[in-house]
């Protein structure tokens, strides 16, 4: 068994790659080498000095020689091109988001890869195996104050009343979101303001019956400072809030996007963001204003009449990468402890091992056939 970690090759911003301590670990479970692409974590300060030294097993190749290996372990999912590159049969480890990028779902299956979708693996409640939710709240929610501060006209005046923000969806990434806005965000940000009796934050959160309520939507929005999308939609090609409603934000509202949701207008139905019209950023850029020409290319596809600032980030955990990557570390440990000792086709859904049962339901193949029959 050889395993392949090639680095992502996505937007500048974009650095990060598996740390030491994960390859050491990859390292001592029955693989007779471990392939890193050259240049491997440079992204973080490190050199392949610094992976070589954890295990005689570690070498250096191109891109294609990682992809070229039996287990290929990436964060972000590789490009069609490179999909087609890897052989039928290997294991693919990324986050590839079945329900939202259809295409390259319908791809995975046709190829023949193991793949298996990190953002797919949850165990037998439905709690994800990798994630990295508290992070997504807090570093969306930072970025999300900060550009308030700057469009709010009252942000720091003692006299104003609470800011109020409205969250959309009622799970792990709303919860993280409801703590962060609690804190602005920012703990030292709101130690400064609580400490020259600034008032807080009034959050409200409220999950997708309560949407279809627009008048209700409409009132609510109106007293909002912040909207947040932290809905995890089983039908992403529906609109939740339209671009009407947005009309009836206050003009510095500010508008976050924690769910991430890209849009594919190539697909039938088109997948489309819970909030009507908001940009899809990345590292690089996930702060939009109102002016910003992306919007005009999306009018072409989606209402984007009623703009606000709004931030929007393929990734959020990426804002601060070495925090991510070691939380990401230790939550795959187990999961490549079965992935490089076990065939694909031998993980069990009924395993004693509640990670063996979470791989066999998020492989690419399976997860497609249960999908259907549960339609």
């Amino acid at each position: 068994m050889q395993l392949g970690l090639p680095r992502m090759h996505k937007e500048r911003g974009e650095v990060r790659d598996f740390l030491p301590d994960l390859v050491a670990y990859t390292a001592e479970h029955h693989v007779s080498a471990v392939v890193l692409e050259e240049g491997y974590g440079a992204g973080m300060g490190f050199t392949e000095h610094d992976y070589a030294r954890v295990s005689s097993k570690v070498k250096f190749g191109s891109y294609a020689d990682c992809l070229a290996q039996d287990v290929v372990m990436v964060m972000r999912a590789p490009s069609e091109d490179a999909l087609r590159k890897i052989r039928p049969g290997a294991v693919l480890l990324s986050m590839l988001h079945y329900t939202t990028q259809p295409l390259r779902t319908a791809l995975l299956l046709e190829s023949g890869i193991a793949a298996v979708s990190l953002d797919a693996l949850v165990d037998d409640q439905g709690r994800r195996l990798v994630e990295d939710m508290s992070a997504v709240g807090w570093n969306g929610i930072e970025a999300a104050f900060r550009e308030l501060a700057r469009a709010h006209p009252r942000f720091a005046d003692p006299a104003r009343g609470p800011l109020r923000v409205t969250i959309l969806g009622a799970g792990q990434v709303a919860g993280a979101a409801l703590t962060a806005a609690s804190r602005y965000g920012d703990r030292e940000l709101h130690s400064r303001l609580s400490a020259r009796g600034i008032p807080g934050v009034e959050t409200t959160v409220i999950d997708y019956d309560l949407t279809r309520n627009k008048d209700y939507m409409a009132s609510l929005l109106a007293r909002s400072d912040m909207l947040v999308d932290a809905t995890r939609r089983r039908h992403p090609n529906r609109v939740v809030v339209t671009n009407k409603l947005l009309g009836a934000l206050p003009e510095h509202a500010v508008i976050l996007d924690l769910a991430a949701d890209p849009y594919d207008f190539d697909t039938s139905p088109q997948v489309v963001k819970a909030i009507e019209g908001v940009p899809h950023g990345d590292l690089d850029q996930f702060v939009f204003r109102p002016d910003d020409p992306v919007y005009d290319d999306l009018s072409t596809h989606v209402d984007t009449t009623n703009r606000r600032i709004a931030l929007s980030c393929y990734s959020w955990p990426g804002i601060h990468p070495r925090p991510c990557m070691d939380l990401y570390g230790v939550q795959l440990e187990p999961i490549v402890d079965i992935v490089l000792t076990k065939a694909p086709n031998t993980w069990s859904l009924t395993s004693d091992n509640h990670v063996e049962r979470a791989l066999a339901r998020a492989e690419v193949t399976r997860w497609s056939t249960m999908m259907t029959t549960s339609r």
